[in-house]
């Protein structure tokens, strides 16, 4: 199931015994996950296991139990590895037996949980989202809501600000609102730079203008792999700029004159939207699909070509690119 089918089915009270979210964001599985527990807990305790903590009998019994305390029991699993399949039908079974209790199984971090998202199905009363990361536009709005409900006084330019320092990470960004919701001051630039601290020495915003700019990008993009970046993360960020780049062009042409809040629907600081502009405007259509071609076609080599030096290939293709637009 989708994000927005479910936010759907969750707005008409649509109950399911048995929850598993799964995905890119962990910052959304975690949102949902815990928004489904208070839900169905109505303010009761919830039992959450984290981690190394699953044990599938103390599980088991959990479930099982009648509610001595509470109207429910709803168990809360958050994993970075897989259930076995057994144990998991064997949760989601008990959950059907007793009308008291619920699962919610989390999927953090970069296992694939699509196989155990098979255990959730209507047959089961069970329900599995998957999730995606949010392009830039929905990204900054989930920000920009978040901010409303901690009345913190915060533009978009500033959101966007703070969510490239983070290398686009929505925890991570989050984390830094709350932290700066306690100065009750509007946010700007200058007070994200004293307050918050990104995930690496290298702005992603300013490695991309470089990129398509033609600049040397050797020592940033070595610095940004060896900060922890994933490689496909990196060739969907460059991929997601080339998007904007060219929404940009596509808009100058069509009304001659540049209109941020139309384009992505909220401001950006005035030297990025410029920026970006003179950027999109070095390319023709053909340049633009010749490019998009060249990073999904990389993308599919990564995920494809066995036996393959991820990084070191990574690197050649990004300076090889970055040489052709000199």
């Amino acid at each position: 199931m989708y994000k927005n089918q479910f936010d759907n089915e969750f707005k008409s009270n649509v109950i399911y015994n048995a929850y598993m979210f799964y995905g890119q964001c962990d910052y959304l599985v975690d949102i949902y996950s815990n928004n489904v527990a208070q839900k169905l807990s109505g303010g009761e305790d919830i039992r959450k296991i984290y981690f190394d903590e699953y044990n599938y009998k103390e599980c088991e019994n959990f479930l099982s139990q009648s509610s001595l305390f509470s109207a429910t029991n709803i168990l809360m699993i958050k994993t970075i590895k897989k259930i076995p399949k057994k144990e998991l039908d064997t949760l989601i079974s008990i959950c059907n037996t007793n009308q008291d209790s619920f699962l919610i199984v989390s999927g953090i971090g970069e296992t694939d949980f699509k196989t155990m998202a098979k255990s959730f199905t209507k047959k089961t009363k069970g329900c599995e989202v998957r999730f995606f990361n949010p392009n830039d536009q929905e990204a900054i709005h989930i920000l920009n809501d978040i901010t409303h409900q901690k009345n913190i006084e915060c533009g978009f330019g500033e959101l966007q600000y703070l969510y490239n320092m983070h290398q686009k990470d929505m925890s991570l960004t989050v984390n830094d609102l709350n932290k700066l919701s306690i100065l009750q001051t509007p946010i700007t630039a200058n007070i994200i730079n004293a307050q918050c601290f990104g995930m690496g020495a290298v702005s992603i915003d300013d490695f991309l203008n470089k990129l398509f700019t033609g600049q040397n990008i050797n020592k940033d993009l070595y610095m940004i792999l060896e900060e922890g970046m994933n490689e496909i993360n990196l060739i969907n960020q460059t991929t997601s700029f080339l998007q904007q780049l060219f929404n940009i062009n596509s808009y100058l042409k069509l009304n001659g004159q540049l209109n941020i809040v139309e384009i992505w629907g909220y401001k950006l600081p005035t030297h990025i939207a410029n920026t970006r502009a003179s950027i999109a405007m070095k390319f023709n259509n053909d340049e633009f699909l010749e490019m998009l071609n060249f990073f999904s076609n990389l993308e599919l080599e990564l995920k494809t070509k066995k036996g393959l030096d991820i990084n070191s290939y990574t690197q050649a293709c990004f300076r090889n690119f970055s040489a052709s637009l000199r």
